[in-house]
């Protein structure tokens, strides 16, 4: 089966200055989608996933499974793969292009013992080693070595151990993932400690435990997994994304506007709330609804980005965008990735007064946004600037928006059902 990837040059065409009013209905999670369909690698069953985003890294997850000889159908929002026979060497080319492609390397060495995998690439928003992931699966027996762009893993033999997985920059959340689906099927015990507590992490440990895993402890820092012998096929139901929903949120108060979103996880959501009702925005939690609209006026806050339950990374540029609209000076302080202030400088070419010094971004806001031509840099830059584009007046051009597909599903038609006036120019 072809899997189309969206087109990589268009932009996104905004006349600013309208209020978002309405309802939005958020997408499955693409951080937590995309370690499930690397899960589904550990079985020969079928497993059939449930509101699936339509991204185009899902796509090219599709197709990275598709190279490894899975059976893959995407339809509408499920997707079914039955991973009957596969390979333990995945397409370079594909893999290299997408950050979450590395989470294949667990379960290939759970199921064949035997792995070769390059490395992956992803937004340019700083070092992300995978040294962690390597340490972890090294922990379990694993031979490795990094030679020619792949990383060549092998392990006759997987067995439990006691994996520490702090960094530089807190647990990581896709190395938690990985030693998570290979330690699934080894033999004995294995704990994590300092172990990612996102919640695409208990995901990925519901759907481990359907099949048949036994994991516990998934959504704190210590995670035990006794290993099986196999894993079964199961259906599953991805959790809403909570960056769409942040980013949905803060469009909302940034605009002037009240905009409901449909089937958010507000338990998700509490530091990006948080922040949102302390620079005056109002939130209304109501059944399986969240409600958030803007507040008289806008407050200047000060985040610092950190791990769950912290201030998510992902929400730290689409909060710069709304700090560039309330007077006063906020501080945005980046703990997680050191160049993810990119979007930072194309924030200017709107009329920011925006000053970085060190790891820290000050903002000194209030002032007027007018429209320009500017380009994203990564995936939340682009929904920062989009943001930015429709509160600001004129026009804005959003160059480079192959960047937002990759975990917005459809934005520009959201937006357009809110009453922003976005219209997508296709690239030449």
């Amino acid at each position: 089966m072809m899997f189309r990837i969206a087109p990589t040059m268009d932009s996104f065409l905004i006349e600013g200055g309208t209020r978002l009013c309405g309802e939005v209905q958020i997408s499955g999670s693409k951080n937590a989608v995309l370690p499930i369909m690397a899960a589904t690698l550990l079985t020969a069953e079928t497993c059939v996933i449930r509101h699936v985003p339509d991204l185009s890294d899902v796509r090219f997850m599709c197709r990275i499974l598709t190279s490894l000889g899975a059976q893959v159908e995407f339809d509408g929002s499920t997707l079914t793969v039955c991973a009957a026979k596969i390979t333990g060497t995945g397409d370079y080319d594909l893999i290299r292009k997408m950050r979450g492609s590395i989470c294949i390397l667990g379960p290939l060495l759970a199921r064949l013992r035997t792995a070769s995998v390059s490395l992956p690439g992803g937004c340019v928003i700083g070092t992300r080693p995978i040294d962690l992931h390597l340490k972890g699966l090294r922990s379990l027996g694993t031979e490795i070595h990094v030679e020619g762009g792949y990383v060549k893993a092998h392990a006759p033999e997987l067995n439990g151990a006691h994996v520490f997985l702090g960094g530089r920059a807190g647990p990581t959340v896709l190395g938690t993932a990985n030693i998570l689906m290979a330690a699934a099927l080894a033999d004995g015990i294995t704990v994590l400690e300092s172990a990612a507590c996102e919640p695409e992490i208990i995901d990925l440990a519901d759907f481990l435990n359907a099949m048949g895993a036994r994991i516990q402890g998934a959504g704190s820092p210590t995670i035990t997994i006794t290993g099986v012998r196999e894993l079964h096929g199961v259906e599953h139901e991805v959790i809403p994304d909570r960056i769409e929903a942040g980013t949905f949120a803060v469009a909302a108060a940034a605009s002037g506007g009240q905009v409901t979103l449909r089937g958010a996880r507000p338990d998700h959501l509490g530091a990006v709330l948080d922040k949102l009702q302390e620079a005056g925005a109002r939130i209304d939690r109501r059944g399986g609804a969240l409600t958030v609209s803007a507040g008289s006026f806008l407050r200047p806050v000060d985040i610092t980005t950190m791990p769950y339950s912290g201030f998510p990374t992902d929400m730290q540029a689409q909060l710069m965008a709304l700090m560039c609209l309330a007077p006063g000076t906020s501080i945005i302080t980046e703990r997680i990735f050191e160049s993810r202030f990119m979007h930072a400088s194309e924030l200017m070419r709107l009329g920011a007064d925006i000053g970085i010094e060190g790891p820290s971004a000050i903002v000194k806001g209030g002032k007027p946004l007018s429209g320009a031509e500017v380009m994203a840099s990564d995936l939340r830059a682009s929904a920062a600037l989009v943001i930015a584009g429709i509160a600001a007046s004129g026009k804005t051009q959003v160059h480079r928006v192959y960047h937002l597909d990759r975990g917005y599903e459809r934005m520009e038609v959201k937006l357009e059902k809110l009453g922003a006036r976005i219209q997508r120019v296709p690239g030449e």
